[in-house]
């Protein structure tokens, strides 16, 4: 069984739409009212990682290796994405239009780098402690709901990634170098994301996600905040609002892919972090080449 698994943010680069068919790029265009493929072509970088313009940048780019790929016969029984890459695998499951979803994350985008004053949150990538060890430090690190930080992504690999307030984070950090982890790293962001600092992106997405039509699930997608397949068409736009908040289960959502019968996945869009996550979760899973 074969599984197509979609990139987040963080896998974008100037220039990562070369070789592929432009035909999504000028439908991304139109959809948004303004030239995102020029600064995926061209940049300026620091324009391409605004959050507003690096999610629907990143969607379209996957979307166009979606293309490329049923071109050469290549398709999946299943799919899963990583935080934002949970819309491009819902667009090829046929749940969302392009133009919805690259509409949809712009705006998710938008409203969770306008969540949070810049400088008042935060993230860190803790790697060498066991997950639950980091959800227990979290806790420690947060007196109240006001200061406060949680596992924002279980990426497995022995890396977990955390957000909150920026005060909690650092405190988290110290109480996890105290504990032996093997490397603590902040991490350069726009915004926490998968914190409970999105609650005012979650319900701004929430209204916008009522105005779009789900169509039948054709393949299941495993979702981020529950870590098991949905083909409940149903249930899209409550998973979709409750990621903005949750952790991400990406280790759990790779070993329920393996359990599911996957024995080849390919990451469809730019970059390749979720094979090397995929290699140490589930080594029996073959990787799928993308180009060539």
């Amino acid at each position: 069984m074969r599984a197509f698994l979609f990139p987040g943010q963080g896998s974008q680069k100037v220039g990562m739409a070369e070789g592929l068919s432009r035909r999504r790029f000028e439908e991304a265009d139109e959809a948004l009212g303004y030239s995102l493929s020029k600064i995926i072509d061209a940049g300026p970088a620091d324009e391409l990682t605004r959050t507003h313009n690096t999610q629907p940048a990143i969607l379209t780019v996957s979307i166009a290796y979606v293309d490329m790929l049923r071109q050469r016969g290549v398709e999946a029984e299943i799919a899963a994405g990583h935080s934002l890459g949970e819309y491009s695998a819902l667009v090829y499951a046929g749940a969302l239009a392009f133009a919805d979803a690259v509409k949809l994350v712009h705006l998710r985008g938008k409203f969770m780098q306008e969540a949070v004053p810049e400088g008042f949150g935060g993230m860190a990538a803790i790697i060498g402690l066991e997950a639950s060890t980091v959800a227990d430090t979290c806790r420690e690190a947060s007196p109240d709901e006001s200061d406060s930080c949680q596992p924002a992504n279980y990426n497995g690999g022995g890396q977990v990634v955390i957000a909150g307030h920026k005060s909690a984070v650092d405190r988290a950090m110290a109480l996890a170098k105290q504990k032996g982890a093997k490397m603590v790293k902040a991490l350069t962001v726009s915004a926490p994301f998968h914190s409970s600092l999105m609650a005012p992106a979650a319900e701004k997405l929430q209204a916008e996600l009522e105005r779009v039509k789900i169509s039948p699930l054709k393949i299941p997608v495993v979702a981020n905040v529950t870590a098991e397949p949905n083909d409940d068409a149903g249930r899209v736009k409550e998973l979709l609002y409750r990621q903005v908040t949750g952790s991400v289960r990406w280790e759990e959502t790779v070993q329920r892919l393996a359990a599911h019968g996957v024995d080849e996945a390919f990451e469809v869009g730019p970059g390749n972090v979720l094979q090397g996550l995929l290699k140490r979760i589930a080594p029996g899973i073959k990787l799928g080449v993308l180009n060539g």
